[in-house]
C-alpha cells in the first residue's frame, strides 16, 4: 500500500497536475476571500471571522477533489495498467487505499497553506488575537473529513469509467448530491421528516462541526460515508478483474 501511496504522490508531483491544483485552490480562495467585492469578503465584512471560508471551501473542493481522484483507476484502465497492477502480491483493498490515499495527501496539502489565513485574521483583530478559535478549529477538522469523504467518492467514480472527464462528471455529480441534494430535497418534504432528510446530508454534519462541537455523531456519519465508497471501490475493481 505504502508503495502505491509513493508511486501517486511522485505522480502528483512529476507533473504539473500537484502544482496546479494546489496554485488554483489557493488562488481561487485568495480571490473570493481578500479580493473582490461581495459576501465572502472577509475585510468587508469588519469582523475577524472564517466563516467566509469555510462556506465557500466546500463548493470549490466538489470540483478540485474530483479534479485530482479522476486519474486514480480511469488511468490505470485506459492505459492497460489496471490488470498488471491487479497482479501484484498486494490486495485490492490496499490498492484501493494506496489510492486513496495518495489523492488524499495532496488535497490535505492544498490545505495548508490556509493556515495563514488564521494568523492573518489574528493580526487584524481588535484586539489582537481577537478570534473564535474553538469554531476554526472544528470547522478546519470538519474540512479534512468533508475532503476524505470527497476523495473517496472521486477515487470511486474513478474505477467506473476509464474515461478522466466521465469520472470527473460522476465524481462532482455524486459530491454535490451528498453535500447539497439532501437538504435541498429537506425543504420540499417528500420523505416525511425533513430534519432526517437534511440530516443525510454532509453539509448539515459539517455545519455542525463548525460550531466548534466535535460530536461523535458527524465524525462517525464521514468516516461511515468514507468507508462506504472505499468498499464500492474494491468491490468494483474485483469485479473487473473477473
Amino acid at each position: 500500500m505504502l508503495a502505491i501511496l509513493k508511486k501517486e504522490i511522485n505522480t502528483f508531483f512529476a507533473s504539473p497536475i500537484g502544482y496546479l491544483v494546489i496554485a488554483v485552490f489557493l488562488l481561487l480562495n485568495g480571490l473570493f476571500l481578500w479580493l473582490f467585492k461581495g459576501e465572502f469578503n472577509i475585510l468587508d465584512n469588519g469582523f475577524a471571522d472564517l466563516s467566509a471560508f469555510f462556506l465557500l471551501a466546500p463548493w470549490i473542493l466538489i470540483f478540485l477533489v474530483p479534479a485530482v481522484t479522476m486519474r486514480s483507476f480511469a488511468d490505470e484502465k485506459k492505459q492497460g495498467t489496471l490488470e498488471l497492477l491487479l497482479t501484484k502480491p498486494i490486495s485490492h483493498l490496499h490498492i484501493v487505499l494506496g489510492k486513496y490515499f495518495g489523492a488524499l495527501v495532496l488535497i490535505v496539502i492544498a490545505l495548508i497553506p490556509t493556515l495563514l489565513y488564521v494568523y492573518t485574521l489574528s493580526k487584524l483583530g481588535n484586539p489582537e488575537g481577537n478570534l473564535d478559535t474553538g469554531s476554526i478549529m472544528g470547522s478546519y477538522f470538519g474540512l479534512l473529513f468533508l475532503v476524505a469523504a470527497y476523495t473517496a467518492i472521486g477515487v470511486f467514480a474513478s474505477s467506473l469509467s476509464d474515461n478522466q472527464i466521465v469520472a470527473f462528471i460522476i465524481a462532482v455529480f455524486i459530491c454535490f448530491f451528498f453535500y447539497f441534494g439532501f437538504e435541498g430535497l429537506s425543504n420540499y418534504n417528500l420523505f416525511g421528516d425533513a430534519f432526517y432528510i437534511e440530516k443525510l446530508g454532509m453539509e448539515a454534519h459539517f455545519k455542525s462541526m463548525s460550531r466548534g462541537v466535535l460530536d461523535t455523531r458527524d465524525i462517525i456519519y464521514f468516516l461511515s460515508l468514507t468507508a462506504l465508497f472505499i468498499i464500492l471501490t474494491k468491490l468494483n475493481i474485483k469485479r473487473a478483474n473477473k
